[in-house]
Protein backbone atom coordinates (compact mmCIF):
# COMPACT_ATOMS: atom_id res chain seq x y z
CA UNK A 1 0.00 0.00 0.00
CA UNK A 2 1.25 3.46 -0.84
CA UNK A 3 1.48 6.39 1.54
CA UNK A 4 -1.71 8.31 2.27
CA UNK A 5 -2.46 10.94 -0.36
CA UNK A 6 -4.75 13.97 -0.44
CA UNK A 7 -6.79 15.12 -3.41
CA UNK A 8 -10.11 16.11 -4.92
CA UNK A 9 -12.43 13.76 -6.80
CA UNK A 10 -13.25 15.33 -10.16
CA UNK A 11 -14.78 12.40 -12.05
CA UNK A 12 -16.74 9.27 -11.17
CA UNK A 13 -18.53 6.59 -13.12
CA UNK A 14 -20.67 3.67 -11.99
CA UNK A 15 -19.14 0.29 -12.78
CA UNK A 16 -21.43 -2.73 -12.51
CA UNK A 17 -24.01 -2.40 -9.75
CA UNK A 18 -22.07 -1.33 -6.73
CA UNK A 19 -18.61 -0.19 -7.79
CA UNK A 20 -17.23 3.21 -8.80
CA UNK A 21 -14.40 4.29 -11.05
CA UNK A 22 -13.01 7.65 -9.91
CA UNK A 23 -10.35 10.15 -10.93
CA UNK A 24 -8.54 12.27 -8.37
CA UNK A 25 -6.39 15.37 -8.73
CA UNK A 26 -3.80 14.82 -6.01
CA UNK A 27 -2.03 17.44 -3.93
CA UNK A 28 1.18 16.56 -5.79
CA UNK A 29 -0.51 17.59 -9.06
CA UNK A 30 -0.87 14.06 -10.40
CA UNK A 31 -3.98 12.29 -11.66
CA UNK A 32 -4.77 9.09 -9.79
CA UNK A 33 -7.57 6.82 -10.88
CA UNK A 34 -8.96 3.51 -9.79
CA UNK A 35 -11.84 1.45 -8.52
CA UNK A 36 -13.81 1.95 -5.35
CA UNK A 37 -15.27 -1.45 -4.68
CA UNK A 38 -18.68 -1.07 -3.09
CA UNK A 39 -18.49 2.65 -3.77
CA UNK A 40 -22.24 2.87 -4.39
CA UNK A 41 -23.14 1.37 -1.05
CA UNK A 42 -25.10 3.60 1.32
CA UNK A 43 -22.04 4.09 3.52
CA UNK A 44 -19.35 4.65 0.91
CA UNK A 45 -21.29 6.88 -1.48
CA UNK A 46 -21.26 9.59 1.19
CA UNK A 47 -17.48 9.73 0.76
CA UNK A 48 -16.92 9.33 -2.98
CA UNK A 49 -18.75 12.38 -4.34
CA UNK A 50 -17.49 14.59 -7.14
CA UNK A 51 -15.88 17.67 -5.66
CA UNK A 52 -15.10 16.09 -2.29
CA UNK A 53 -11.62 16.36 -0.88
CA UNK A 54 -10.34 13.03 0.42
CA UNK A 55 -7.37 11.40 2.08
CA UNK A 56 -6.82 8.14 0.26
CA UNK A 57 -4.72 5.07 -0.36
CA UNK A 58 -4.12 3.29 -3.67
CA UNK A 59 -3.15 -0.34 -3.93
CA UNK A 60 -2.88 -2.99 -6.63
CA UNK A 61 -3.00 -6.75 -6.16
CA UNK A 62 -0.87 -7.23 -9.27
CA UNK A 63 0.15 -5.43 -12.47
CA UNK A 64 -2.89 -6.66 -14.38
CA UNK A 65 -5.49 -5.66 -11.80
CA UNK A 66 -6.98 -2.17 -11.58
CA UNK A 67 -5.91 0.12 -8.77
CA UNK A 68 -8.18 0.01 -5.73
CA UNK A 69 -8.85 3.21 -3.78
CA UNK A 70 -9.93 3.58 -0.18
CA UNK A 71 -10.52 6.99 1.35
CA UNK A 72 -11.93 9.23 4.05
CA UNK A 73 -13.40 12.69 3.63
CA UNK A 74 -11.02 15.58 4.23
CA UNK A 75 -11.58 19.34 4.63
CA UNK A 76 -12.53 21.70 3.17
CA UNK A 77 -16.11 20.49 3.44
CA UNK A 78 -18.63 21.54 0.80
CA UNK A 79 -21.91 22.05 2.66
CA UNK A 80 -21.97 25.80 1.89
CA UNK A 81 -21.45 25.04 -1.79
CA UNK A 82 -24.02 22.25 -2.01
CA UNK A 83 -26.67 24.49 -0.42
CA UNK A 84 -26.14 27.28 -2.99
CA UNK A 85 -27.14 26.58 -6.61
CA UNK A 86 -24.71 29.14 -8.03
CA UNK A 87 -21.76 27.82 -6.05
CA UNK A 88 -22.73 24.23 -6.85
CA UNK A 89 -22.84 24.94 -10.59
CA UNK A 90 -19.49 26.72 -10.29
CA UNK A 91 -17.97 23.67 -8.58
CA UNK A 92 -19.31 21.32 -11.26
CA UNK A 93 -17.85 23.56 -13.97
CA UNK A 94 -14.44 23.54 -12.24
CA UNK A 95 -14.45 19.74 -12.07
CA UNK A 96 -15.37 19.47 -15.74
CA UNK A 97 -12.52 21.80 -16.70
CA UNK A 98 -10.08 19.76 -14.64
CA UNK A 99 -11.24 16.65 -16.48
CA UNK A 100 -10.37 18.04 -19.91
CA UNK A 101 -7.23 19.96 -18.93
CA UNK A 102 -5.02 17.23 -17.47
CA UNK A 103 -4.61 13.52 -18.12
CA UNK A 104 -3.14 10.60 -16.20
CA UNK A 105 0.66 10.70 -16.27
CA UNK A 106 0.75 14.48 -16.70
CA UNK A 107 1.89 16.79 -13.92
CA UNK A 108 0.97 20.47 -14.02
CA UNK A 109 2.71 22.14 -11.11
CA UNK A 110 0.42 24.32 -9.04
CA UNK A 111 -2.78 22.91 -10.52
CA UNK A 112 -4.10 21.35 -7.30
CA UNK A 113 -3.29 24.41 -5.19
CA UNK A 114 -5.08 26.67 -7.66
CA UNK A 115 -8.21 24.53 -7.39
CA UNK A 116 -7.94 24.23 -3.61
CA UNK A 117 -7.62 28.00 -3.12
CA UNK A 118 -10.51 28.73 -5.46
CA UNK A 119 -12.85 26.33 -3.70
CA UNK A 120 -11.97 27.88 -0.33
CA UNK A 121 -12.85 31.28 -1.79
CA UNK A 122 -16.15 29.99 -3.18
CA UNK A 123 -17.00 28.61 0.26
CA UNK A 124 -16.08 31.74 2.21
CA UNK A 125 -16.32 34.83 -0.03
CA UNK A 126 -19.32 36.78 -1.32
CA UNK A 127 -17.70 38.02 -4.54
CA UNK A 128 -16.23 34.65 -5.40
CA UNK A 129 -17.29 34.87 -9.06
CA UNK A 130 -14.48 37.38 -9.72
CA UNK A 131 -11.93 34.93 -8.35
CA UNK A 132 -13.52 32.20 -10.46
CA UNK A 133 -12.85 34.29 -13.58
CA UNK A 134 -9.28 34.94 -12.46
CA UNK A 135 -8.88 31.18 -12.06
CA UNK A 136 -10.04 30.63 -15.65
CA UNK A 137 -7.15 32.76 -16.90
CA UNK A 138 -4.78 31.16 -14.41
CA UNK A 139 -5.84 27.80 -15.85
CA UNK A 140 -4.77 29.02 -19.28
CA UNK A 141 -1.37 29.92 -17.84
CA UNK A 142 -0.98 26.55 -16.11
CA UNK A 143 -1.61 24.59 -19.31
CA UNK A 144 0.64 26.86 -21.38
CA UNK A 145 -1.62 29.46 -22.99
CA UNK A 146 -1.03 32.51 -20.83
CA UNK A 147 -2.21 35.96 -21.75
CA UNK A 148 -0.59 38.43 -19.37
CA UNK A 149 -3.42 40.95 -19.11
CA UNK A 150 -1.65 42.76 -16.26
CA UNK A 151 0.94 43.99 -18.78
CA UNK A 152 -1.71 45.25 -21.20
CA UNK A 153 -3.85 47.50 -19.05
CA UNK A 154 -3.49 50.30 -21.62
CA UNK A 155 -4.89 48.06 -24.36
CA UNK A 156 -8.62 47.80 -23.89
CA UNK A 157 -9.34 45.29 -26.64
CA UNK A 158 -8.52 41.64 -27.21
CA UNK A 159 -8.41 40.14 -30.69
CA UNK A 160 -9.99 36.68 -30.32
CA UNK A 161 -8.75 35.55 -33.77
CA UNK A 162 -5.11 36.66 -33.59
CA UNK A 163 -5.10 36.36 -29.79
CA UNK A 164 -3.40 39.59 -28.89
CA UNK A 165 -4.21 42.87 -27.15
CA UNK A 166 -4.91 45.99 -29.17
CA UNK A 167 -5.31 49.65 -28.39
CA UNK A 168 -7.96 50.17 -31.05
CA UNK A 169 -10.88 47.84 -31.83
CA UNK A 170 -11.42 45.93 -35.06
CA UNK A 171 -13.96 43.36 -36.28
CA UNK A 172 -12.31 40.59 -34.25
CA UNK A 173 -11.94 42.38 -30.94
CA UNK A 174 -13.86 42.31 -27.71
CA UNK A 175 -13.37 44.72 -24.84
CA UNK A 176 -11.15 43.10 -22.23
CA UNK A 177 -12.67 43.34 -18.72
CA UNK A 178 -9.63 44.87 -17.02
CA UNK A 179 -11.76 46.40 -14.26
CA UNK A 180 -13.05 42.94 -13.35
CA UNK A 181 -9.50 41.93 -12.40
CA UNK A 182 -7.95 45.17 -11.16
CA UNK A 183 -8.48 46.82 -7.79
CA UNK A 184 -11.94 48.10 -8.70
CA UNK A 185 -13.21 44.51 -9.13
CA UNK A 186 -16.26 45.82 -11.00
CA UNK A 187 -18.76 43.04 -11.59
CA UNK A 188 -21.27 43.48 -14.40
CA UNK A 189 -22.99 41.40 -17.05
CA UNK A 190 -20.72 42.82 -19.76
CA UNK A 191 -17.50 42.25 -17.82
CA UNK A 192 -18.41 38.69 -16.95
CA UNK A 193 -19.70 37.83 -20.41
CA UNK A 194 -16.54 39.18 -22.04
CA UNK A 195 -14.34 37.24 -19.60
CA UNK A 196 -16.13 34.01 -20.49
CA UNK A 197 -15.94 34.72 -24.22
CA UNK A 198 -12.22 35.50 -24.21
CA UNK A 199 -11.40 32.48 -22.04
CA UNK A 200 -13.40 30.19 -24.32
CA UNK A 201 -11.77 31.52 -27.48
CA UNK A 202 -8.26 30.83 -26.14
CA UNK A 203 -9.10 27.51 -24.48
CA UNK A 204 -10.94 26.20 -27.53
CA UNK A 205 -8.43 27.24 -30.18
CA UNK A 206 -5.30 26.17 -28.30
CA UNK A 207 -6.49 23.18 -26.28
CA UNK A 208 -9.93 21.77 -27.06
CA UNK A 209 -9.53 21.74 -30.83
CA UNK A 210 -6.22 19.88 -30.49
CA UNK A 211 -7.88 17.26 -28.30
CA UNK A 212 -11.09 17.12 -30.33
CA UNK A 213 -13.05 18.19 -27.24
CA UNK A 214 -15.87 20.65 -26.73
CA UNK A 215 -16.55 23.01 -23.85
CA UNK A 216 -18.03 20.84 -21.08
CA UNK A 217 -21.75 21.11 -20.50
CA UNK A 218 -21.27 21.83 -16.78
CA UNK A 219 -19.23 24.93 -17.66
CA UNK A 220 -21.84 26.05 -20.20
CA UNK A 221 -24.66 25.56 -17.69
CA UNK A 222 -22.85 27.59 -15.07
CA UNK A 223 -22.18 30.42 -17.51
CA UNK A 224 -25.85 30.51 -18.50
CA UNK A 225 -27.20 30.56 -14.97
CA UNK A 226 -24.84 33.27 -13.74
CA UNK A 227 -25.22 35.52 -16.79
CA UNK A 228 -29.01 35.18 -16.81
CA UNK A 229 -29.09 36.22 -13.17
CA UNK A 230 -26.93 39.29 -13.79
CA UNK A 231 -28.93 40.25 -16.86
CA UNK A 232 -32.15 40.24 -14.87
CA UNK A 233 -30.90 42.32 -11.96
Amino acid sequence: MTDKLKGIIFYSKNIKDNDLFIKILSSNDEINQGMVYGGNSSKKKLIYQNGYFINYFIKKKNENSPSAITAEISPPYLSKIIEDKYKLHALLSILSLINISIVEGQIIKGFYNSVYRLILIIINENRWIIFYCEWLFNLLQLIGYQIDYNKHTENNYYDTVNQNFLYEPNSNTIEFPHNLFNNSKKLSYKNLSNAFTIFESIFTKNHLDNMNYRMPISYINFKKIILNTLQNL
